[in-house]
């Protein structure tokens, strides 16, 4: 019996023994993996037990808080004009979670970040008062921009070429994060999943399309720094009709009677002549294209602004024909309207490259600065004069060519319009692109533009890029001259 008792005792002291190792291995290892854990409900009490911080445009914030009224999450996230700032905030749901500058900045938001804390915050391990997250957007710009687009399918994007700051980013169609911040939206959240239009998706950042002739910009500069032709005003070795490196197929030009044939640069952009283009991209070849295309920020995977914009492509292994259409902005090149924001920015401030951002600072709860973006991280994209004659070449469009529907009195307007084809031997509607710049002849001020228009319900005999996407970077451009 004693002998029973002895080995009982022992075992359940090794039982005992287990549990405190297998309680002390929690608590020193996996406490922080389980308080952080997605689905610890506790983390979810905390975040949404105050009022979350603000994201700011203008001195005054897009956002904000309500106190609920049942259920344990006694606060949730709500929007100030939602629809119209969907694109720049994201959402913060208590569901669904955070994406974008919400998802981003969530601890700032919600108080947990450290730089929020005082010392005995620290000790105690208490939430601090959240911070904000204060923008570059320009309210102006920002509803000029959706409503301008309305009802039509597309995104736009409006960049000062000098500091980098985005001014405007709309994607349509949009939707009120305010209908998915509860926990008994589920309704609204499937509508929005089974919407065809893919509300929750941001155009402006996250899809990439062909660019069509607008990609014609980022060939002229090409060939302007390689030497393949000395000025845009010097004609170029371009026959009319072009055949295809290698094959029997012609490439024909939009419009049949433009002065195509050996047109200079400053021709070809305004009449948008393929012929020219495709000849260039087929002399200058995939590498000093690819170079020239990277420079301007295409192929990077790790655009952040600070959202994560999703990768701009020029795609290399090509032959020479596939490497000539993609001169005309297709095969496989694609680009976001950021991207070719990117483009007119960096010609319309003389060759440079300021970063993209649309973050200026992060606060604590008294409006002392955590985090400041500053201006000015800039990259020689092409030498001035390059720079200087295509701005000309662009000025030559928006005045004598393709681009007049972005004119504005006053200012100096440049642009160039693009008709993408969509799906196999261009079955669906075309896709209508329009990038730009314009400077104030008075203040000085600057602006760089980019919309694309994917569908807006026009016959597909009516979609141009000056007909449905000039009028909106107008518009645009407009707003962020106003003083």
């Amino acid at each position: 019996m004693n002998k029973m008792i002895r080995r009982a005792s022992v075992f359940c002291l090794l039982m005992v023994l287990a549990l405190l190792v297998r309680a002390t291995w929690v608590q020193a290892y996996e406490a922080e993996a389980l308080a952080d854990d997605e689905h610890n409900r506790r983390n979810v009490i905390a975040q949404y037990a105050q009022p979350l911080g603000d994201i700011i445009v203008a001195g005054s914030p897009v956002t904000g808080s309500k106190e609920t009224q049942d259920g344990d999450l006694r606060y949730e996230r709500g929007y100030t004009q939602g629809e119209l700032y969907a694109a720049v905030t994201g959402y913060s749901s208590q569901a669904y979670g955070a994406t974008q500058l919400e998802g981003i900045y969530s601890d700032v938001l919600d108080g947990t970040d450290d730089r929020l804390k005082s010392p005995a915050d620290l000790l105690t391990g208490e939430r601090a008062s959240p911070g904000d997250v204060v923008t570059t957007i320009d309210p102006g710009v920002q509803k000029a921009a959706f409503e301008a687009l309305g009802d039509d399918r597309g995104a736009a994007v409006a960049i000062d070429p000098e500091t980098g700051r985005i001014l405007g980013m709309v994607s349509s169609p949009s939707y009120d994060p305010s209908d998915i911040s509860g926990t008994s939206d589920g309704a609204a959240w499937q509508k929005l999943l089974d919407d065809p239009g893919k509300p929750l998706v941001n155009r402006a950042l996250r899809q990439p399309l062909p660019p069509g002739s607008t990609f014609k910009l980022v060939v002229a500069s090409a060939a302007l720094e390689n030497g393949l032709y000395g000025s845009v005003d010097e004609p170029t070795d371009s026959p009319s009709p072009y055949t295809l490196p290698g094959t029997s197929t012609v490439l024909k030009n939009e419009n049949a009677t433009a002065p195509c044939e050996n047109a200079t640069l400053r021709t070809a952009l305004q009449y948008s002549c393929n012929n020219v283009f495709a000849k260039a991209a087929a002399d200058l070849g995939q590498d000093e294209l690819k170079a020239m295309a990277d420079a301007f920020g295409f192929d990077t995977s790790m655009l952040d602004v600070p959202v994560r914009a999703a990768e701009s492509v020029y795609p290399s292994g090509m032959d020479d024909a596939q490497t000539a259409l993609t001169g005309i902005g297709q095969f496989e090149v694609t680009a976001t309207p950021l991207q070719m924001a990117m483009v007119s920015a960096a010609l319309a401030d003389g060759g440079e490259l300021a970063s993209p951002h649309m973050v200026s600072k992060v606060t604590d709860s008294d409006g002392s600065t955590l985090q400041e973006y500053a201006d000015g991280d800039r990259e020689r994209v092409v030498k001035e004069s390059t720079a200087e004659q295509l701005r000309s070449a662009m000025v030559t469009v928006v005045e004598e060519g393709t681009g007049g529907n972005a004119r504005i009195d006053g200012a100096e307007v440049g642009g160039k319009t693009g008709t993408a084809q969509n799906g196999v031997d261009n079955s669906n509607t075309p896709y209508a692109w329009f990038t730009s710049y314009a400077k104030d002849d008075s203040s000085g001020k600057q602006v760089a533009v980019a919309v694309v228009v994917e569908d807006s319900g026009a016959a597909r005999s009516e979609v141009s890029g000056n007909g449905l996407a000039a009028p909106i970077a107008q518009k645009m451009m407009k707003a962020a001259l106003k003083d």
